[in-house]
């Protein structure tokens, strides 16, 4: 039952994020990196339903959670080598097509509700949640990036190469952990400016009521 008060935005969100990825399962560019994107997405997104009643996140961490999650399905119905940016492409003459680079910054977004958690939680001193917000994300940054490798390297074709998707930058793996590292940079800032905010009175978090020692 939603508390009095709690705003009813994770729920909406939620709503919108199903219909726009099933949306975006209709007849992708290639089933098996469809596959191969989604799964993640889909695994956040179930843990995120799961873990709801029992630890509730901002309505900024959940924004910032969804960022990713849809600039992933968007890369998974089109390959992310293929997702219509050549806007950007052309505005900035670049030699390829970033759009996975901007994904990868909205990786580093995680570093907000890995913070939150601790901190609300009394888990860990403020500092160090912000410094386990950001190596967590460098971790997963090189962690997935080894996956992509062993990926493309087991399937080979075509759809190893759309999910490598390197695009003959040979930087390719460095760069994509450079920006999932700047995200959770940005991500982080924004957390100390939204505490400090709720710390001088304001409601940057959503009200905790009840025993529940998870809700503390």
């Amino acid at each position: 039952m939603r508390q009095r008060g709690q705003s009813r935005f994770p729920i909406v969100l939620a709503a919108v994020f199903t219909l726009f990825f099933i949306l975006l399962a209709v007849h992708p560019a290639s089933r098996e990196v469809w596959w191969a994107e989604n799964i993640p997405v889909m695994a956040m997104f179930a843990l995120l339903v799961v873990t709801y009643h029992r630890f509730r996140y901002s309505d900024t961490a959940y924004a910032m959670m969804a960022v990713w999650l849809f600039l992933h399905a968007i890369g998974g119905h089109y390959t992310f080598a293929n997702v219509p940016f050549g806007f950007v492409t052309d505005l900035f003459g670049f030699s390829r097509n970033h759009f996975d680079r901007v994904a990868h910054f909205s990786v580093g977004f995680y570093a907000y509700p890995l913070a939150e958690l601790l901190t609300r939680k009394r888990l860990a001193h403020p500092t160090v949640a912000l410094l386990f917000g950001l190596t967590s994300i460098m971790a997963v940054a090189c962690a997935y990036e080894i996956i992509e490798w062993g990926y493309a390297v087991l399937e080979g074709g075509e759809a190893g190469v759309e999910f490598l998707g390197s695009q003959g930058d040979v930087w390719d793996a460095q760069k994509d952990m450079l920006a999932d590292t700047l995200g959770a940079a940005f991500a982080l800032a924004v957390f100390r400016l939204r505490r400090g905010f709720r710390e001088t009175g304001g409601a940057a978090f959503p009200p905790q009521t009840g025993s529940n020692p998870l809700h503390r």
